[in-house]
């Protein structure tokens, strides 16, 4: 940090310069070549840049690649490495604003905008000051109205950011690099660690035929639920929380009164602490442990089995609720109907040994998945102190015009 305010006070100790967006580069929309012509399609070379592509700082691939005839036939232009895409038209607008450099030469797509840095602004320096602004340009430029999100152009190009000094530039995105490079590293290793827990958890839950005894889950118990609640029933706040498939396993947008709830859970079904409850509809067979807390959850939609756990326990029977190939419908609405549940096979070793594969799961279920703890811990801590520096050595003062 000293490095830098020596700098600043050198080379801008009365502010530093704030311009649009407009000038502090050269941007470039994009287009689609025709799907119908196989020819811009078959055989391309030049990485095709869409929305999906977008989300990491350094972009490493894209899926598209196009021809050169295709640029040529269309409102594509190729950009030079190094240039900054920002989405500009896309659902995803709801929520956040990607924007990530493009390392090699590419075109984008018409959903999305690239700079080309003047000279006196760092690519890696415009990049890190866009996604630091990225709330209040989603909160400025957005469009009102239309059936998808999308960025105002011409606001977004009016929208000003700080430009100091190259040198104070060089040494803000050495400092914030470092940052983003040891998130990349503990985002790769995350996934090493996803792929490794995967391997294991399908190979402990794999048993060779005739060695253990196998049964569907109605063999083991009754498929339940609970009682229907409607929506008269239920309001914005309250005292128990009502679980519908949509927040499901994160945080309730709906509640019931104590008085509903203690009444159904006397008279009706309802979950032991310890169960676990499986999605029916929307993601198929997500599994969430029912902690014992007072809560409600949507009739049909999100079910458990009451079974025995003198034959299986909940904790080994959640791990295979994540490797049984669920058979739905098939229709647009998923659902996963009671029947598929009953029909469904598991292998059922001794309780001992069903302890034993549930302590090794366990361990790399916390590595690669608790937020308090293991990887995305340490991962979130990383995002939150690149955000922390970040904020703090983007701000700066305003010089006099």
């Amino acid at each position: 940090m000293s490095r830098i305010d020596e700098l600043i006070a050198g080379l801008c100790p009365d502010g530093v310069e704030y311009r649009p967006l407009r000038d502090v580069g050269i941007w470039q929309g994009g287009g689609t070549p025709s799907k119908h012509n196989t020819d811009y399609w078959r055989g391309g070379t030049i990485p095709w840049v869409t929305s999906k592509d977008m989300g990491a700082f350094d972009l490493s691939d894209t899926e598209d690649y196009i021809t050169e005839s295709a640029v040529e036939g269309s409102a594509a232009k190729i950009i030079p490495p190094n240039s900054v895409a920002i989405v500009m038209r896309s659902g995803i607008l709801k929520h956040t604003l990607p924007v990530s450099l493009v390392p090699f030469v590419a075109t984008v797509n018409q959903d999305l905008r690239a700079l080309t840095c003047h000279d006196d602004v760092m690519p890696r320096y415009a990049l890190h000051v866009l996604r630091a602004n990225a709330g209040s340009i989603l909160v400025t430029c957005r469009k009102v109205g239309g059936t998808v999100e999308s960025i105002d152009a011409k606001r977004l190009m009016a929208f000003r950011i700080p430009v100091p000094p190259l040198e104070v530039q060089r040494e803000i995105v050495r400092v914030l690099d470092a940052f983003t490079q040891l998130e990349a590293e503990l985002e790769a290793e995350l996934e090493a660690r996803r792929r490794q827990y995967a391997h294991y958890r399908d190979a402990l839950l794999t048993f060779p035929e005739g060695g253990v005894r196998w049964a569907t889950l109605g063999e083991l118990g009754r498929v339940s639920m609970c009682k229907r609640v409607f929506k008269s029933d239920t309001s914005a706040d309250g005292e128990i929380p009502f679980f519908k498939i949509g927040t499901f396993g994160s945080t309730p947008d709906a509640f019931i009164s104590r008085q509903l709830y203690e009444d159904y859970r006397a008279r009706y079904s309802f979950p032991k602490k310890g169960d676990v409850l499986i999605s029916a509809a929307g993601t198929i067979g997500r599994a969430v442990i029912y902690d014992g807390e007072p809560a409600y959850f949507q009739d049909s939609n999100i079910v458990w089995i009451d079974h025995d756990e003198s034959l299986v326990t909940n904790a080994y029977l959640r791990y295979w609720y994540s490797v049984i190939d669920w058979t739905t419908d098939g229709g647009t609405i998923r659902r996963l109907y009671n029947e598929n549940i009953r029909r469904a096979k598991i292998a059922l070793p001794p309780l001992e040994e069903q302890a034993r594969i549930v302590a090794i799961l366990d361990q790399f279920d916390a590595l690669v998945n608790d937020l308090s703890s293991g990887l995305p811990a340490e991962l979130a801590a990383r995002r939150s102190q690149y955000e922390y520096y970040r904020d703090r050595l983007l701000t700066f003062k305003e010089a006099a015009a």
